[in-house]
């Protein structure tokens, strides 16, 4: 399901203009950002956990050169599903109807 598809669902399910439903989208993804960039977790109420981790500094070996290089410590988002979508993976998915 790309961007536009899934805008179209939303707004057919929920009753409100494409438009307005690309606003609402995008709303949420911006308020996200401003968390992330606090370093605050979002919880999705039965989705999951997006936060923000730190990596640690490690030392990288280049395969073909066998060059060691210090890769450097840096922020990376992480994502935790819930166990109810984690269950609906292991089982394939469902059928939405």
């Amino acid at each position: 399901m790309n961007n536009k598809e899934f805008i179209a669902e939303l707004a057919s399910r929920t009753g409100h203009t494409q438009d307005e439903s690309q606003k609402m989208v995008k709303a949420v993804i911006d308020q996200m950002a401003k968390s992330f960039e606090t370093g605050d977790a979002v919880p999705v109420s039965g989705f999951g956990t997006f936060e923000v981790k730190k990596r640690l500094e490690r030392v990288m070996v280049n395969p073909s050169t066998g060059l060691r290089m210090l890769v450097p410590p840096k922020l990376v988002l992480n994502f935790k599903p819930a166990a109810t979508i984690k269950g609906q993976v292991r089982k394939g998915g469902t059928e939405n109807g």
